[in-house]
């Protein structure tokens, strides 16, 4: 019977309510820092073709003389 409930205006349950739909959406279109960084999944079995393991060899320096 001590209890206190305070009254919330039901547009502000509403204003809520939008804040949290439009930040999901957002994060939707814009990841979080922690999964930025993240490389995607090689799904594909080609392995990593982007990154070099050392410098090319002259034969794959081909500048077309």
């Amino acid at each position: 019977m001590g209890k206190i409930v305070g009254f919330v205006p039901k547009a502000e349950l509403e204003r809520l309510r939008l804040i949290r739909e439009a930040r999901a959406i957002y994060d939707s279109i814009f990841p979080p820092n922690d999964a930025a960084g993240e490389l995607p999944d090689d799904t594909d079995g080609k392995g990593e073709v982007t990154r070099l393991e050392g410098p090319a060899s002259s034969k794959e320096n081909v500048t077309g003389r």
